[in-house]
């Protein structure tokens, strides 16, 4: 069956025979991997579509267990993060933790836009970088169903201020049950009462990746949450073990 597709190119890999292994991000089929003898070296349009960073519309051939893309033209190539060493490592995180935490053939549209969007503001930003991509885990996690409970307790369920964040309950603890839970050893908690963090957190969340176009966290602030993000998605999405994780 031919059909046809937008989507972001993830990563690229050489096969045998001159054929190319291409991991998309695409709009109708999700996270797909796909083959095609469209060669790198060539001046056509599909071979510039075929590469990271590179939004382009596939033409497809979906057979029962594989796709081969027969067609692929450029419909945005975010070429200008390639010309920025740091902006280059934080594109490449973000596409590798977007790729581990897509499912297979799972579509998820308005995330692909987010994506998009992040790519396009990183391309002309010129400070805060990693605060972008904070923003970006965050609704990610958000998106994707398991973000954090940051309105109450995930303990007792109650409506009460921020003690600690515990990774494995997901989510914020309040000051009394926190209490139990150090002393049952079960969880590991960030004390997070007097940081602000949470309200950081929120904030990132529920504000257009457009909004946060000028805001730069300190750089305490963006560890701490740098790390409560990356444990969370380790954690809960099974995000680890990527390779471009300590360029950044």
């Amino acid at each position: 069956m031919r059909t046809d597709t937008d989507g972001i190119v993830l990563r690229q890999t050489k096969t045998s025979y001159n054929r190319t292994m291409v991991h998309l991000f695409t709009r109708r089929f999700g996270r797909i991997s796909a083959g095609t003898s469209i060669g790198e070296k060539s001046k056509s349009k599909g071979a510039a579509a075929l590469k990271p960073f590179t939004h382009g519309r596939y033409e497809l051939f979906q057979g029962r267990e594989t796709y081969n893309i027969n067609y692929a033209e450029v419909l945005k190539s975010y070429y200008g993060l390639g010309e920025d060493v740091d902006k280059y490592m934080h594109a490449a995180y973000v596409l590798e933790f977007t790729a581990k935490a897509l499912p297979e053939e799972m579509p998820a549209p308005a995330l692909l836009d987010l994506l998009l969007e992040f790519l396009g503001i990183l391309e002309r930003r010129k400070k805060g970088l990693g605060t972008l991509v904070l923003a970006y885990q965050a609704k990610l996690l958000d998106m994707s169903g398991c973000g954090p409970s940051l309105d109450r307790c995930v303990i007792c369920g109650e409506e009460k201020p921020a003690f600690g964040f515990s990774i494995p309950e997901g989510g914020i603890v309040c000051e009394e049950c926190a209490a139990g839970v150090e002393k049952t050893g079960d969880s590991a908690l960030i004390r997070c009462d007097k940081s602000g963090i949470v309200d950081v957190l929120k904030y990132l969340i529920d504000n257009p990746l457009q909004k946060l176009d000028n805001i730069a966290l300190n750089e305490e602030m963006g560890t701490r949450l740098q790390k409560i993000l990356r444990e969370y998605a380790a954690h809960h999405l099974d995000i680890s073990d990527i390779k471009s994780e300590k360029l950044v």
